[in-house]
Formats: C-alpha cells, sequence, structure tokens
C-alpha cells in the first residue's frame, strides 16, 4: 500500500495580508510534495483561485471588538463552533501540522490541533505581534516572525522563535526579477489601499495630483485602485485632469503592477511592506489610523528607517502634502532609484523556504517524541 501523503493544514484570516503569506508557503511546500489545505473564513472567496476548492476549508469565527457583554458572549459562541469544526477538520485530515498566519478565523483551528496533540506553530507578518496570534503564541511549539526582537522581555517565548521574515508569493518573486524602471515619461505611480481598498485613497490622491504643477501631470501615468463606490467619482476626477489613469477595485496581477511603477502610494499592512521590500520600489505609506496594535505605523517604520518609504500619518496625507511630496520626489529621480535599492535591501525572497522548514522540521521534531 503507497504511504499517505503528508499533509499541513495552513490557518489564516480571510484578507490578502494573512492569505498572500499563507499562498507563499503553500507553494513552497507543493514544491517539497507536501499536501497543503486552508482553513478561512468567507472573506476569502475573493482568494480562492489561490487555493483548490476541495482544499479550502471555511471555519465559524468572529472577531472580537470592544468590552460590550453581548458581543463578547456573541464571539465567544462563534469560536466556540469554530473550535468543533476545527476540531472534525482536524481529525478527518490527520495534517503532520498546522500553522496559523494571524487573523481571528486562526484561533479554533490552531488551538484545536493543541488540543488534538498536532504540531502546530504560528507565523506574524508584523512589526507587532497582532491579538490572535498573543492569544495563540503560548499553546503552539514554534512561533516564526518577520522582524526580529519582537518577544524582546518574554524570554519564554523568545525561546521558541525563529526569524523567518514574511512570505511572498511566487508571483511576487518573479517580479523582484524586474529591475527598477527607467525613469523617463511616463512616471508611473501606482495607488491602493490593501486588499479591501480604502476611501481615503480615493478621497485625497486625484486632489493631490490636480494640485501638481501642469507639467509633472502631463508626465503621470496613474493606476489607482477604488472601491467600488468610490469608481465613478475617481475615474471622473482624472478624465477632468487629462491625467491617464487604470482604476480598478481589484488587481490580480498586483506585484507585476508595482514592478513596473516608478512610485506607490499605499496603506503599510504586513504583506504591502513585504512585497515594496522584495521587489524594491519607493513608496509613500499611509499606516490605517486606528489599529489597535498600531502594526502598520510600525511596519512603515521598518521601510522608511532605512530610507525606502516616506511615511505620512493619516493626519498628514492631505492633498498639499501628497503633491509636495510627489513633485518633491518627481524632481529627484536619484532618489527614487535611491529609495528602490533601499527597501530591496529588505526583501527576503527565501522566507518561503524558511518557514517551510520550519513547519517541518516541528512536524519531524514531535513525530520523533
Amino acid at each position: 500500500m503507497a504511504a499517505q501523503q503528508v499533509l499541513v493544514l495552513v490557518a489564516a484570516g480571510g484578507t490578502g495580508g494573512h492569505l498572500f503569506p499563507a499562498e507563499a508557503l503553500a507553494a513552497a511546500l507543493e514544491r517539497r510534495a507536501i499536501a497543503v489545505h486552508l482553513a478561512t473564513d468567507r472573506r476569502a472567496t475573493r482568494y480562492r483561485s489561490m487555493f483548490a476548492e476541495e482544499t479550502v476549508h471555511f471555519i465559524t469565527s468572529a472577531t472580537l471588538r470592544g468590552r460590550n457583554p453581548i458581543a463578547l458572549m456573541r464571539t465567544a459562541g462563534a469560536l466556540g463552533l469554530g473550535f468543533a469544526e476545527a476540531w472534525v477538520l482536524i481529525g478527518r485530515l490527520k495534517p503532520a501540522a498546522v500553522i496559523g498566519f494571524g487573523g481571528y478565523p486562526t484561533i479554533p483551528p490552531v488551538l484545536a490541533a493543541a488540543w488534538r496533540g498536532v504540531p502546530s506553530l504560528i507565523h506574524d507578518a508584523n512589526a507587532v505581534i497582532g491579538r490572535a496570534n498573543r492569544l495563540l503564541a503560548p499553546h503552539v511549539a514554534a512561533i516564526a516572525t518577520t522582524f526580529p526582537g519582537i518577544f524582546r522581555g518574554n524570554p519564554n517565548l523568545a525561546a521558541k522563535t525563529t526569524l523567518t521574515g514574511n512570505p511572498v508569493r511566487p508571483t511576487v518573486v518573479a517580479a523582484a526579477a524586474t529591475p527598477y524602471p527607467a525613469l523617463d515619461a511616463p512616471l508611473r505611480l501606482l495607488v491602493f489601499g490593501g486588499s479591501q481598498g480604502a476611501q481615503v485613497m480615493a478621497d485625497v490622491v486625484p486632489d493631490a495630483i490636480r494640485l501638481t504643477d501642469r507639467r509633472l501631470r502631463a508626465r503621470l501615468a496613474v493606476v489607482q485602485q477604488a472601491r467600488e463606490e468610490d469608481l465613478g467619482r475617481v475615474r471622473k476626477a482624472y478624465a477632468g485632469l487629462s491625467v491617464p489613469a487604470e482604476i480598478a477595485p481589484f488587481f490580480a496581477d498586483l506585484p507585476a503592477r508595482m514592478a513596473a511603477s516608478h512610485l506607490i502610494v499605499a496603506r503599510s499592512g504586513a504583506s504591502t511592506v513585504a512585497e515594496l521590500a522584495a521587489i524594491g520600489r519607493p513608496a509613500i505609506l499611509v499606516p490605517l489610523p486606528h489599529a489597535l496594535d498600531q502594526d502598520q505605523f510600525a511596519n512603515a517604520g521598518i521601510l522608511a528607517s532605512v530610507g525606502g518609504a516616506v511615511r505620512l500619518a493619516q493626519d498628514q496625507f492631505t492633498p498639499q502634502q501628497l503633491a509636495a511630496e510627489i513633485a518633491a520626489l518627481a524632481a529627484t529621480p536619484q532618489r527614487l532609484a535611491q529609495m528602490a535599492a533601499a527597501a530591496k535591501s529588505l526583501g527576503r525572497l527565501d522566507a518561503a523556504d524558511r518557514l517551510a522548514d520550519l513547519v517541518l522540521k516541528v512536524a519531524r521534531t514531535a513525530a520523533n517524541e
């Protein structure tokens, strides 16, 4: 009888920031003939093409919001139901290991694995560990991080932590081979707000372009992600400026578009920062302002600290300030090239393989105990 194929279950919240590194790890494991299944929530429907339909399992979960007793009970109930679903799923799949990538949908599968005695680990993509991973960290065998020093001051957690970097998708690795584009006309500007979009980009960027010098506008070509409800007004704004612009709610080929760009304006989610570093592109980063852990502010600070990005708090992200930043960078093309090189100095193209090594090490260690 042929040996059963080794299987790993990855658990991730249903946003690009959680699913993109999960996809990258899946690709690295599949190159080693390891089967991969995904446990996630319904938001992941947009990214279903990353995984074969029969390998995707939706687990009930809820996010903890506030301290309202009724809301707390509902969250606890949803996570309890998700735990039961994950318990059954793990019993059926019999994975060699379960790895969580953050977000509340990872809590039921990772906890169920720990309670079943299945080797479990987590990966955190941010410069500040997320709430779900903070809860799970004491219960797992190993922790992978993108940045060093996450558990400085906690020797118990630091002892089981490995610095792997944030895995980037194969399409990002391919895009990373593209040199920074020559700074001739047009100056290509890419704007996006993360996998869910961001209204502030629609509110600010077209007005900023309007405030730039006419000669600079004549050089610009814009690609901008806009939410469905913002598409009409963003397209109208650029048409009125006679600036060539491609506007869409989602770009499936975003890594290639990043590689083709001279400057990027974006949020600073973990995947965005990892992909900017891998590909090596200068950016103006606007951290999500209301995050409890201020993870995006910290992520942007990593790139800004080496000169690879300009970090603007959202209250500084005005049309006037953005117009001034774009004009200053366009006037000093050598700085754009230097920023691109600085960003690329932080890239870790081997992060997926490093994480795959850790997953298999944890699985082997448990198997030999």
